[in-house]
């Protein structure tokens, strides 16, 4: 059954972007593209002050088109990239797209540097007699607000210039040596997300010879991920210096366009629900498995009750359309296309990104879905989870290529809903009440670790880059933060071995973007608060969730969520989404 299950897996066809990496199309994009930004910046740089407001408009126009451009030649050699990330042409390639993109945004850069030096009366005229600038205030008022932490030119552009030497760099350098990582488990030579996914097996010996073999092999290479670490680390610190930003989370924050005091609230909130969540769970979880404790390898163990069979692709899919066609038709119909078309790529491959995510490309185009399907329901929630975030970016498309992105905060509200979509109708499905037991573990193991778990990641980060501002760290003393933040998190319940102290090192989001992963706590407890409202709506909701899926980044959190009652800056907020964990963690005692 496992080969049948996981036979001819979709492999994504990127020619929708374009036919090859040597293409005529990729060529003149990238010519054209260098022509049109030294043309725009000769006829415009110094001279924006002295626009009116059409002229205004006529800049925005200009650069979104360029924007969109340089946008579809970065997607493309990204997902090159991720297809087989051990391939030296193909990281050359990349590379190469890289340096020559951000060439030609260098000749752009002028742009936004010159919008944040236009006096506020000048912009709030502009909003008020041209409907075409109106229509992109949130994208100007969000270049706006990082004004005050604006450099001058010249520093500006050599940070951008040097980014492809520098922080870029450190960046591949990671992504290449963790995806060229092999790991012996049992006599078999694995890649990480192989591996990884061995820490869900239900023979208790795999998961601990799993997670011994990934423990030797990143403290083997532990110095390396230490000096990445460290290094970009400074590298932010030392731009925030100059920035004079308040903290190692203000940028982040400020491009999420939340505040930093909602963000508090959320991490404060989670922090004090540690022993109700995590800890309560993982006692409980232990004594299930007849354990006083559980070694971490356990803590995603399927209980023994769990029939642990393989789901086929076919039947992960259908699985997924049906619970998304339960809520809506139409979202249904959005989501089948992707599997319709050649959009995603779900097999495991040597060299293939591991985990997975969803790329939104351009408006012009269509996301593509990345995921390592190994056929289990984990899996199958992933793919309800990024199917949820291809949705969401084909709907807020037509917002155009400044006005399409979803700031993080609200990022992650599609996917977590169309995972909560598709566990709520298989749990309906259920009357075995052995069965009910399992997925509503392995539901509540998904929320601690989207909710606790990430937060727990932040707080990790909060420590590090704050303890990297006094002094380089060594590999003890970044093992010596994680693990103190570990056995904050999980509790009494799980029990820490040495080699767990090099676990933070494989975690991407430390290095691609620092300080994300709160955005899937965010996530997480604003899909239960809104899939309350949902529960107890009348039939509007359906338009509603549409309308703010559809609105991109043209809104921020508090009017996004003002039509269904909601607002993220009430503490009492996340006390309602972090309930409803407890609420099935009380239901698991109950059938236990």
């Amino acid at each position: 059954m496992s080969e049948q299950a996981l036979a001819n897996l979709p492999e994504w066809d990127l020619s929708d972007l374009y036919p090859a990496r040597d293409s005529a199309e990729l060529k003149a994009d990238l010519q054209n593209a260098a022509d049109d930004a030294r043309a725009f910046q000769e006829k415009y740089q110094g001279k924006l002050g002295e626009l009116d407001a059409a002229g205004f408009a006529k800049t925005i126009a200009e650069y979104e088109a360029m924007d969109e451009t340089l946008g579809k030649i970065m997607s493309y050699a990204y997902l090159v990239y991720a297809s087989d990330m051990a391939d030296p042409e193909i990281g050359k390639f990349f590379q190469s797209l890289q340096e020559k993109v951000n060439d030609i945004a260098t000749d752009l850069l002028f742009y936004t540097l010159e919008i944040n030096k236009l006096d506020d009366r000048l912009i709030n005229g502009f909003y008020d007699t041209n409907e075409e600038v109106r229509r992109y205030r949130p994208w100007v008022d969000n270049i706006r607000v990082l004004k005050p932490y604006q450099l001058s030119d010249e520093l500006e552009k050599l940070l951008h210039e040097k980014s492809v030497s520098g922080r870029s760099s450190w960046v591949r350098l990671f992504d290449e040596t963790m995806a060229g990582l092999k790991f012996e488990v049992n006599g078999k030579t694995m890649a990480s997300q192989e591996v990884l996914h061995l820490l869900s097996d239900a023979d208790g010996a795999v998961r601990k010879a799993a997670a011994k073999s990934l423990g030797k092999v990143f403290g083997e290479n532990i110095r390396l991920f230490a000096l990445v670490t460290n290094t970009l680390a400074k590298d932010k610190a030392i731009e925030d210096e100059w920035r004079s930003a308040e903290s190692p989370m203000t940028m982040r924050h400020l491009s999420n366009q939340v505040e930093p005091e909602v963000v508090a609230a959320l991490t404060d909130a989670v922090k004090a629900s540690y022993p109700s969540l995590s800890h309560r769970y993982y006692k409980l979880k232990a004594k299930w498995l007849g354990q006083e404790k559980l070694d971490y390898w356990d803590r995603n163990a399927p209980l023994p009750e769990d029939d642990d069979r393989l789901i086929s692709w076919e039947e992960a899919r259908d699985t997924v359309l049906e619970a998304y066609g339960r809520f809506s038709p139409e979202l249904a119909d959005l989501g089948r296309e992707f599997f319709d078309k050649p959009w995603i790529d779900a097999s495991v491959r040597p060299g293939k990104a591991p985990g997975a995510f969803a790329h939104p490309t351009v408006p012009s185009a269509h996301p593509y879905l990345l995921v390592n399907y190994q056929g289990k329901v984990r899996d199958v929630m992933t793919l309800a989870h990024e199917l949820g975030h291809g949705v969401h970016q084909v709907l807020a498309g037509p917002q155009g290529a400044l006005l399409s992105d979803t700031p993080l905060t609200l990022a992650e509200t599609a996917s977590v809903f169309g995972e909560q979509l598709t566990f709520r109708a298989l749990l309906e499905k259920e009357t075995d009440p052995v069965r009910r037991r399992v997925m509503l573990a392995s539901k509540v193991e998904d929320m601690i670790n989207t909710v606790v778990r990430q937060i727990a990641f932040y707080e990790f980060e909060v420590r590090l880059h704050t303890a990297r501002r006094e002094e380089e760290l060594s590999p003890d003393q970044i093992g010596e933060i994680w693990m103190a933040v570990q056995k904050e998190s999980l509790g009494p319940a799980i029990r820490l071995h040495d080699e767990y102290q090099y676990f933070w090192s494989y975690i991407p989001h430390f290095i691609h973007s620092p300080f994300y992963v709160y955005a899937y706590a965010f996530g997480d407890c604003l899909v239960n608060a809104l899939y309350a409202v949902y529960q107890d709506s009348d039939k509007g909701f359906q338009a509603k969730y549409f309308d703010m899926l559809k609105a991109g980044g043209t809104l921020r959190h508090k009017e996004l969520l003002a039509p269904f009652g909601l607002d993220a800056s009430d503490p009492s907020f996340w006390s309602k989404g972090l309930s409803v964990i407890e609420g099935f963690i009380d239901e698991l005692e109950e059938l236990s």
